[in-house]
């Protein structure tokens, strides 16, 4: 194994030990759960969106080490972001778990996930907190459009 490989166990040890903004957000405006029935995980995402910005995410869950680390991660990656930089870095960490290469600007923490996309049936587990991201964003934000697609907020 390589230091790298190990470096990337411990990030996702730390998340999964530790988890960033684990808990309930009392004045979050979107809420939304998701069940991965391949597994079982499963995890509420809460948002608070202000003036096209997410300014505060928090999770509850139970699942693997995978999942729950990864939705520590995405949480503290879109704190702050505008929701078409969100619904931008969700789609470049669907195409990093599929082996893509991609711009990791952003990333941080995430890029110890890139190793998965070895493991196909880990996929879903990392991905089902960005689902649920994704969902809340489209259904709570984007309820002029009535349309399921990314899109911009200008």
């Amino acid at each position: 194994m390589s230091s790298l490989d190990d470096l990337y166990r411990r990030v996702i040890m730390d998340h999964y030990q530790q988890p960033r903004n684990m808990g309930n957000l009392e004045d979050a405006d979107a809420t939304i759960q998701l069940k991965n029935p391949t597994c079982g995980d499963q995890i509420t995402l809460q948002m608070k969106v202000e003036d096209g910005k997410i300014k505060d995410a928090k999770f509850k869950g139970e699942g693997c080490s995978i999942s729950m680390s990864s939705a520590s991660m995405m949480t503290e990656a879109i704190k702050g972001k505008t929701v078409d930089e969100a619904l931008d870095l969700a789609d470049r960490f669907s195409k990093m778990m599929l082996g893509d290469d991609v711009n990791k600007e952003d990333f941080e923490d995430i890029e110890a996930l890139q190793g998965l996309c070895k493991f196909p049936a880990r996929i879903k587990c990392a991905t089902l907190a960005w689902k649920a991201m994704e969902k809340g964003i489209k259904e709570k934000h984007c309820e002029h459009c009535g349309e399921d697609h990314h899109h911009r907020h200008d």
